[in-house]
C-alpha cells in the first residue's frame, strides 16, 4: 500500500500438525507472491490482540475461493489459532495480517502495522485515476496483487492511490481501497462493479444515521460538484481525499461529513474488536 514502509514479514501455514512456519519477505506483496494462488483478506490488529469482524473475512476468502474455482470452507476455530500464532511469533505491537487461502491450506502473513502520518488524516491526500480493471471485481485474488503493485510504483509523486476508472466514466474503487463521494448531500459509492471490502461495509454502517446512502458512482467529469471524498481501507481506516487528478475536491480539505464517519468508524471499531 502507498505510505506504508516494507518491513519483516514471517509467514506461516496452518498444517494438520498445527502451525508451520513458511518464509520471512520484505513486504506482504513479496510474501503473496510466494504463494500459490488464492482468494486472499487483508486486515489489522487493535489494542495489539484485537481484530474486527474476523468471520467476514472468513467468509470472504471462502466466497473468493468459490468464484475462483475451488469451494472450500474454513475452520474459523483453527483460523483463529492460526492468527494468534502469527501475532504471537510476529511480536508487534500493532500488526497488519495477510490472510491468503488456496484451499485446501490457509497461510498469514504478518508484519508491523505502522499508521499513515496524522497529517494526511488532517490535510488530505491525492489521487488519480487510472484506466485498469479487475478481471472478476467481487473476487479478492492474489493474481491482481503484481498488477497493483506496479501501478503504485508509477503513481506521481505525493499521490496516495490510483482510482480504477470504468468505459463509461465511473470511479470505481482503489487498487486497495474503495471510494466514496458525497455529492449534494449524499454519499455515493460504486456498489455492483468492485471489491466490496469489510471496511467498506462498517463506513456504511455508520454512514446510515448520517448521509442518504446511493449506490451509484461517481463518474470522472462528477468531481466539480463533489463536496467530500475518501477512501477506506483496513490500513487506512477513513482517509480524505482532496484531489482527484488535476482537480481539488470543494475546497481541497476534508469536509465536515468525512470528519463525522471517521469519528464514528473509530469508535465502532474500537467498540467491536475482539481478541485473538
Amino acid at each position: 500500500m502507498r505510505g506504508m514502509p516494507a518491513g519483516n514479514v514471517l509467514t506461516l501455514e496452518m498444517t494438520g500438525g498445527g502451525v508451520t512456519p513458511v518464509a520471512e519477505d520484505a513486504s506482504l506483496a513479496a510474501a503473496s507472491a510466494r504463494l500459490p494462488r488464492g482468494a486472499y483478506s487483508t486486515l489489522r490488529t487493535y489494542g495489539g490482540r484485537g481484530v474486527v469482524r474476523f468471520g467476514a473475512h472468513l467468509r470472504r476468502l471462502e466466497e473468493s475461493a468459490a468464484q475462483l474455482g475451488s469451494p472450500a470452507t474454513i475452520d474459523p476455530v483453527a483460523a483463529r489459532h492460526l492468527l494468534g500464532a502469527a501475532l504471537e511469533s510476529g511480536g508487534h505491537p500493532e500488526s497488519r495480517l495477510r490472510l491468503t487461502f488456496a484451499p485446501p491450506r490457509l497461510f498469514v502473513s504478518v508484519e508491523a502495522f505502522v499508521p499513515l502520518p496524522r497529517s494526511r488524516y488532517e490535510e488530505g491526500v491525492a489521487c488519480v485515476t487510472l484506466p485498469l480493471h479487475r478481471d472478476q471485481p467481487r473476487v479478492k485474488d492474489t493474481a491482481f496483487i503484481p498488477t497493483a503493485r506496479h501501478a503504485y510504483g508509477g503513481l506521481p509523486p505525493g499521490v496516495e492511490e490510483g482510482l480504477l476508472l470504468a468505459r463509461d466514466g465511473s470511479i470505481l474503487e482503489g487498487l486497495s481501497s474503495n471510494f466514496f463521494g458525497v455529492l449534494g448531500g449524499d454519499l455515493r459509492t460504486e456498489e455492483e462493479r468492485i471489491l466490496p471490502g469489510i471496511t467498506r461495509a462498517l463506513v456504511l454502517e455508520v454512514a446510515q444515521a448520517r448521509l442518504l446512502l446511493v449506490p451509484r458512482a461517481v463518474r470522472r467529469d462528477e468531481r466539480p460538484r463533489l463536496d467530500e471524498a475518501f477512501i477506506t481501507s483496513a490500513s487506512r481506516g477513513i482517509l480524505p481525499v482532496v484531489r482527484i487528478d488535476d482537480a481539488a475536491v470543494a475546497d481541497g480539505r476534508p469536509g465536515p461529513h468525512t470528519r463525522a464517519l471517521s469519528q464514528a468508524f473509530d469508535a465502532l471499531v474500537r467498540r467491536e474488536a475482539e481478541r485473538v
